[in-house]
């Protein structure tokens, strides 16, 4: 059954989703009224095509992301640095776990996409097996800046028959959206899926 994704700041960009891609884009209204049977999803804030995080290397690669039960000793942040190469090198487990955390912390923030070379396989199975899309990165832009990355990189437009791929954050434009950050985000949608829904 097709899905129709609504959110309160932006009825226009409201979305039908159909199996793993996009059949219609458009305003609220003109979506509910040619597909009246379609299940509705109405979201706060406004509706994205999901953000494209630059930095999959070093959030994915270089950083080692603390299993909850690790929260007492490790903390619930990244690490970098020493101790990150020192964690991932500990067991040949230990990259795929942390990267396949770094990538739920990833969809938390509405990323639909990662960009950089990204060279070890854990970690592109940990992406592939997400969903999320692979990308160049943007020229000119620095270090990374953790889970809110400053810019947010927003993805082109949304259009009927591309992938179902993106997010609604709680804010009521996308200025709001660039002074709040990414943990804003309320839902992540990848390949039609809801990824993510803030609890």
């Amino acid at each position: 059954m097709p899905t129709l994704h609504t959110a309160d700041a932006s009825p226009e960009a409201a979305v039908l989703v159909d199996g793993a891609h996009l059949a219609a884009v458009g305003p609220y209204e003109e979506l509910a009224a040619a597909h009246p049977d379609a299940r509705l999803r109405r979201w706060p804030g406004i509706l994205t095509p999901g953000l494209l995080n630059p930095y999959g290397p070093e959030l994915l690669e270089q950083a080692y992301h603390p299993d909850p039960r690790e929260a007492d000793r490790l903390g619930t942040e990244p690490l970098t640095g020493e101790r990150a190469r020192t964690l991932l090198d500990a067991a040949p487990s230990a990259r795929g776990a942390s990267a396949r955390r770094g990538v739920q912390r990833m969809l938390a923030h509405g990323t639909v996409a990662v960009a950089g070379e990204l060279r070890s396989r854990a970690v592109l199975d940990a992406v592939r097996r997400a969903g999320l899309a692979l990308a160049q990165r943007p020229p000119g832009l620095s270090g990374p800046a953790a889970f809110s990355p400053v810019p947010l990189v927003l993805l082109p437009g949304l259009a009927a028959g591309a992938p179902a791929r993106f997010a609604v954050f709680d804010v009521p434009d996308r200025d709001a959206l660039v002074r709040a950050g990414a943990a804003t985000c309320v839902v992540t949608v990848v390949g039609g899926r809801m990824v993510y829904r803030r609890a």
